[in-house]
C-alpha cells in the first residue's frame, strides 16, 4: 500500500504493523504522519535513510492524559483504589484511607514538554508546588543531569517524558531509594522508563508510597505479572490518552493543517527529530 506513496500516514494495530509498512515504503516516500507522541513503534533508522520527514501528534491528547497524570496523584493522595475496593466488599469504611491534601505539597514533573506543562498547571490549582525537567533547563526547570540529587525534594514524581534511549530505566534502584518513604511515582509516559524490578522492590519493601502507572512494559500486562499485586500499585492500562473524544478530530485537523505546508513547501507542525527521537 506505501510502495508508491509520497506521504503515509500509519498508525496501525499492533503497532508492529507500522513498522513493516514503514520498512516496505517505496523511494518516493516524503512524509510519515502519525497521531501518536511516542515515536517507538516507528524505524526511525529506515526514515534518516531515505530523508523522509515524521510528524507526530503531539498534543492531540495532551488535556486528557494531563488529566489522567492529575487523576493518578488525587487517587494517591485519597487513596481511592481502596475506597472502591470496600465498596466492592460493601463496606463502610469508617475514616479514609487517604489523608494527604494536595496543598502544599511538591511536584516534579520529568519531561515539560506539552503535557508536562498540562499537568503543571493542573497540580499548581491545587496548590502543588512544580518543578520541571527540560533538556534545557529554561524557565527555572531542571536538567536532566540535575533532577537526582533533588528527587528526595519531592512528594510526587511524574514521569512525563518522550522515550528515548536516554530515557530508559531511568527510575531505577537508585532512583527509587533517594526518593521520599511516602513518595509516590506517577507514570504516564512510557513503561520502559522504570526498572521493574526494582520498582517491585520498592513497593514490597514499603521504601516508597507507591505507584500509579498507566503504561506498562509489556503492554498488555501479563495476567500472571507481579505488578497487577503489588502493594499500593495503580495501573490504568495505558488509557490516559484515549480518556477523550477528540483525537481523530484532532489528528485530521493536524494533518489537513501539515497537508498544506507540505505542498505549498512551508514549515510544518510537529516535525520529530529523529536523531533524539522525539
Amino acid at each position: 500500500m506505501t510502495a508508491d506513496a509520497d506521504i503515509a500516514w500509519v498508525d496501525m494495530q499492533p503497532t508492529s504493523l507500522t513498522e513493516e509498512a514503514i520498512r516496505a515504503a517505496g523511494p518516493k516516500l516524503k512524509w510519515v504522519s502519525t497521531l501518536y507522541a511516542g515515536l517507538d513503534a516507528f524505524p526511525l533508522d529506515t526514515l534518516r535513510e531515505r530523508g523522509a520527514i515524521l510528524t507526530n501528534g503531539v498534543g492531540i491528547n495532551a488535556i486528557a492524559v494531563a488529566e489522567y497524570a492529575v487523576l493518578g496523584v488525587l487517587a494517591a493522595a485519597k487513596r481511592f483504589d481502596q475506597v472502591v475496593r470496600a465498596q466492592d466488599r460493601a463496606e463502610w469504611l469508617r475514616d479514609s484511607p487517604g489523608k494527604i491534601e494536595l496543598a502544599e505539597t511538591k511536584a516534579i514533573v520529568i519531561g515539560y514538554g506539552a503535557i508536562g506543562r498540562l499537568i503543571g498547571e493542573r497540580l499548581a490549582a491545587f496548590g502543588v508546588e512544580v518543578t520541571g525537567v527540560t533538556r534545557s533547563g529554561s524557565n527555572g526547570t531542571l536538567t536532566p543531569d540535575a533532577w537526582r540529587e533533588r528527587v528526595g525534594d519531592f512528594d510526587w514524581v511524574v514521569l512525563a517524558a518522550p522515550s528515548t534511549g536516554e530515557t530508559k530505566a531511568m527510575i531505577g534502584t537508585a532512583e527509587l531509594a533517594a526518593m521520599k518513604s511516602d513518595a509516590w511515582l506517577i507514570n504516564i509516559a512510557r513503561g520502559d522508563m522504570i526498572d521493574d524490578d526494582a520498582l517491585l522492590a520498592a513497593l514490597t519493601g514499603g521504601t516508597i508510597g507507591g505507584a500509579f502507572l498507566d503504561p506498562t512494559n509489556p503492554e498488555p500486562l501479563p495476567a500472571d505479572h507481579p505488578l497487577w499485586t503489588a502493594p499500593n500499585c495503580m495501573i490504568s492500562m495505558h488509557l490516559s490518552g484515549r480518556s477523550q473524544t477528540k483525537m481523530f478530530h484532532r489528528a485530521a485537523a493536524l494533518f489537513l493543517r501539515n497537508l498544506s505546508a507540505f505542498r505549498a513547501g512551508e514549515q510544518m507542525e510537529n516535525i520529530a527529530d529523529l536523531d533524539r527521537g522525539y
